[in-house]
């Protein structure tokens, strides 16, 4: 495998949250294929690359993972630098195996990059640590949009301990929340939302489960956002310097 294809993470939006690996890769690239929910600004360290979107947005018009695949294999066999941008980090929610082991069955190899997931930065730039001695002892990621639409073990879930981080969960705050609550979580379970994570025009809501919805619909909560769900939603928090709403 001569060839090689970069999966890079280009982080939660904010531009300087981007590694220098990440930058490095951008610097050589010839091609890159970037996701909807990257920041533009990440593109001024790619100048001389021809910039390809294949985003992907839930309710939108998206462009097909076998499409993409492709394209990847056309311009890797072209001897291009290729790097495949991604929101976020590659391998939390974002298809980064996937691609990695289609291309390695096409004899290309694949070097990933992470980058810093949403989760993190949106849970940080609110004072929120998702993990708290004495009081959340791990954190789990999900997601609320599952392909083949199979349901998570709520039950485990909710007993588990630990801080919930919820990806794509905006359009499903009721059966989350029901999901929840049939499942023995208390309803006074403190509960952030959180808007367009680490950009200026970050937002956040709390409140707690059974109240969730309703909050989120008072604030006008909407896509890209994360949910924190845990007992370190409703610490007093880390002193960090504040993002306006």
């Amino acid at each position: 495998m001569s060839t090689k294809v970069w999966l890079v993470g280009a982080g939660p939006g904010d531009p300087e949250l981007l590694t220098l690996k990440a930058v490095k890769a951008l610097n050589q690239a010839e091609i890159v294929m970037i996701d909807d929910l990257v920041n533009p600004a990440v593109l001024e360290h790619c100048p001389n690359a021809r910039i390809m979107s294949v985003g992907k947005r839930g309710g939108c018009r998206s462009t097909p993972q076998a499409f993409i695949h492709r394209l990847m294999l056309r311009y890797a066999r072209q001897d291009k630098c290729v790097v495949r941008l991604k929101g976020g980090d590659p391998c939390i929610f974002g298809r980064g195996s996937e691609e990695a082991d289609w291309l390695g069955a096409h004899g290309i190899a694949v070097e990933m990059v992470n980058g810093i997931t949403a989760g993190l930065a949106g849970a940080t730039n609110c004072g929120i640590p998702l993990t708290l001695r004495g009081v959340a002892r791990g954190v789990t990621l999900i997601t609320a949009h599952n392909q083949d639409d199979s349901s998570l073990n709520w039950s485990a879930l909710a007993q588990s301990g630990t801080t919930l981080v919820v990806y794509m969960g905006v359009a499903k705050l009721a059966e989350i929340r029901q999901n929840l609550l049939a499942s023995g979580m208390r309803a006074d379970m403190p509960v952030a939302l959180i808007e367009n994570a680490s950009l200026p025009e970050q937002r956040e809501c709390r409140s707690h489960l059974n109240l969730m919805q309703q909050a989120a619909d008072d604030f006008g909560l909407k896509s890209p956002a994360i949910l924190v769900i845990g007992e370190v939603a409703g610490q007093p928090g880390m002193q960090l310097a504040a993002i306006s709403a």
